[in-house]
């Protein structure tokens, strides 16, 4: 209809790796964006949304961001790599305060990024929905307790779709995955903790935001629930992973070393602050770890285009075309490299 006012997206974390996609997603499909973030919205597309600088702790800032909201989409959450005190504030109490907002200003509805850190370290693939959530370290712990704030508004009437998707990558995803596309760039072998045959699903973010456009838009009866989210096609780690170093063209492999001495290691350096990798991340990557997707099939329509392997390359050719922008810097969010510390020193060996 002509005349009618563009729909208005709010995003939550809008300035992290999943933030930016959706932005780029949303404004190609004609929505009006806007961010809230804690860091700068420093992309191109800054001058076609409307930037909120806040954190959503700060319940002022949450309510200016939702003015004139239909769809909220809440990516924003403090990382493993936070403090706890930082996890909990922001994942738990920040969560409840998008919610709470959403609800008061008459939002649509709210869709939630959950993970599926959830389940823990379970004892069985794939893992359902309806499966235990046992949260391993605060991260996870925080992440069960903010899905229980989102079915206390579904309770008071919000439309909240929770999505749990799996480690998501894609354009502008550093992070972990930075320092395997370290090695691999400067003609190195990659080594795996474990034998590498286990299966370890992946996910790419435009994938992920096919789940959430559906989420968005389809009829309420049908999303108002949760849904885990992940590709369909993935073999093992090893086999994954060693697409990447295929497609880097050196010759080099991936190296497998037995999970029990590698693990242990990595404890030690992490506790003495020398490495990067924390313990969700190494007592993990020897595990199987897939998702069932047949409620998301069924119910959303949901079809991922991406493999694991697709999803590694596509990454990495991404990570190659704009190593300059990102080269010399490091923190602690997926937007940035992770300091690799002693780990770089290894890479000699590979």
């Amino acid at each position: 209809m002509a005349g009618e006012a563009k729909k208005k997206a709010l995003i939550t974390g809008g300035s992290g790796f999943l933030g930016i996609n959706l932005v780029r997603y949303l404004l190609a499909r004609d929505y009006a964006v806007a961010s809230l973030d804690i860091a700068p919205f420093d992309y191109p597309e800054r001058h076609h949304i409307t930037e909120i600088t806040g954190d959503i702790r700060d319940r002022a800032a949450v309510d200016k961001a939702m003015e004139g909201v239909h769809l909220v989409v809440h990516t924003a959450a403090a990382l493993p790599l936070y403090s706890e005190e930082d996890i909990f504030s922001t994942d738990v109490d920040g969560t409840r305060n998008v919610m709470d907002s959403a609800l008061q200003h008459g939002v649509d509805r709210a869709v939630m990024i959950s993970s599926t850190a959830v389940y823990g370290v379970p004892d069985h693939h794939p893992l359902y929905e309806t499966d235990p959530m046992v949260g391993v370290g605060p991260y996870g712990k925080a992440k069960i307790e903010a899905e229980a704030v989102c079915l206390e508004y579904r309770e008071k009437g919000l439309c909240v779709p929770v999505i749990r998707p799996k480690s998501f990558i894609g354009p502008e995803r550093l992070g972990v995955f930075a320092l395997f596309y370290d090695w691999a760039a400067t003609g190195h072998g990659f080594p795996m903790i474990g034998s590498g045959e286990n299966r370890y699903q992946l996910l790419d973010v435009e994938d992920l935001c096919d789940a959430i456009w559906l989420a968005a838009t389809l009829d309420t009866a049908v999303v108002n629930q949760t849904f885990n989210i992940g590709a369909k096609e993935f073999t093992t780690m090893r086999e994954d992973y060693q697409a990447v170093l295929d497609y880097a063209g050196y010759g080099k492999k991936i190296v497998p070393f037995p999970a029990g001495p590698v693990i242990f290691g990595l404890k030690v350096l992490e506790a003495m602050k020398l490495s990067p990798l924390y313990a969700w991340v190494y007592e993990t990557a020897s595990k199987d770890s897939f998702v069932s997707i047949e409620k998301a099939e069924a119910e959303l329509g949901y079809a991922p285009k991406y493999s694991n392997k697709d999803a590694l390359v596509r990454n990495y050719q991404w990570y190659l075309e704009n190593l300059e922008s990102f080269k010399g810097q490091s923190g602690v969010s997926h937007r940035v490299p992770w300091d690799q510390g002693a780990l770089k020193l290894a890479r000699a060996f590979f």
